[in-house]
């Protein structure tokens, strides 16, 4: 049982990272289905970048930063220009495949997987020790550790504070925030590239905390369900992280299943994670808290 939370809560990581970073650029009215593709550029940048410097840390602020490249195309072409938000995320999702199997190739290899340098565990001591959640909760990484602080800290800044209040209000009615002074597109900007950093560093997460190297299509799947998880979450941080545990139950059952001498086809173990989301989601009958403004362009009049 105890391997078994241990799993869940590493497979959920990356998931609030991800999650927790795109609620803010979410609330500021501003839909980026292009999460999947940062992740995947995050993963890559995050294996070279260790792989050229040897550390794990520098490997993911590369990671950071090349998403911080993405979010800014997209923020130019959503914000700026108005261009469709849908269109451009899938767009993102597109050059961001292309883009890391031909760097990968490039940089590394295509013969076999490099292995690179992650991120080590760091027990706290005596807390560690404590049977059952010692292990769980007090022996992980550096980006685990931060990942759960950030549940937190985003509910704070998202219920407590004054830029809280101004993000959850431009996604609301950004004319209204204009005529007091609130610079709408700088508003949406900032946000999508927190995104973005949230994003390049969940990434990397995945490729230098989980495997220690990086593989084409690695991220499989889990920036769409990062982004469902905010919309089962009803766009609040505590309901973003109950989504993402439970997703994360979902993917801890699929490896433990797989596992197990069991008639069941793999393909349908493998698809577990996948189906908990789409039911989810559609078991959804809560008053959506998504924002009035949501997708849709500001003009200023």
């Amino acid at each position: 049982m105890e391997e078994f939370l241990v799993s869940v809560f590493k497979m959920a990581v990356p998931l609030l990272l991800c999650s927790l970073g795109t609620l803010f650029s979410e609330k500021a009215g501003t839909v980026n289905i292009g999460l999947e593709g940062s992740m995947l550029t995050g993963a890559l940048f995050g294996v070279l970048g260790s792989y050229w410097t040897g550390s794990p840390y520098i490997g993911a602020l590369i990671a950071m930063t090349s998403c911080v490249v993405l979010s800014l195309v997209f923020a130019f072409f959503t914000v700026t220009i108005r261009a469709n938000q849908i269109v451009m995320g899938v767009a993102i999702n597109t050059i961001a495949t292309g883009l890391t199997i031909s760097l990968n190739r490039i940089f590394l290899t295509s013969a076999s997987v490099v292995k690179v340098n992650g991120f080590k565990s760091i027990p706290i001591p005596f807390l560690n020790k404590i049977p059952v959640i010692g292990e769980v909760l007090f022996d992980q990484t550096v980006p685990a550790y931060f990942a759960y602080i950030l549940v937190f800290l985003t509910w704070f800044v998202y219920s407590k504070t004054d830029l809280g209040l101004r993000i959850r209000a431009v996604g609301e009615y950004p004319a209204a925030c204009d005529t007091v002074g609130i610079n709408v597109a700088r508003l949406r900007y900032s946000t999508l590239l927190y995104g973005g950093i949230m994003a390049g560093l969940a990434g990397a997460y995945i490729s230098t905390g989980q495997l220690s190297a990086f593989s084409e299509g690695m991220i499989s799947g889990r920036g769409f369900t990062a982004y469902a998880a905010v919309i089962f979450g009803n766009f609040t941080p505590l309901g973003v992280f109950r989504s993402c545990m439970i997703f994360a139950v979902g993917m801890g059952l699929q490896y433990r299943l797989q596992a197990m001498d069991t008639p069941v086809s793999y393909y349908f173990w493998m698809m577990l994670p996948y189906i908990i989301t789409i039911v989810a989601l559609c078991m959804y009958r809560k008053r959506s808290n998504a924002p009035k403004y949501s997708g849709i362009p500001y003009v200023k009049g």
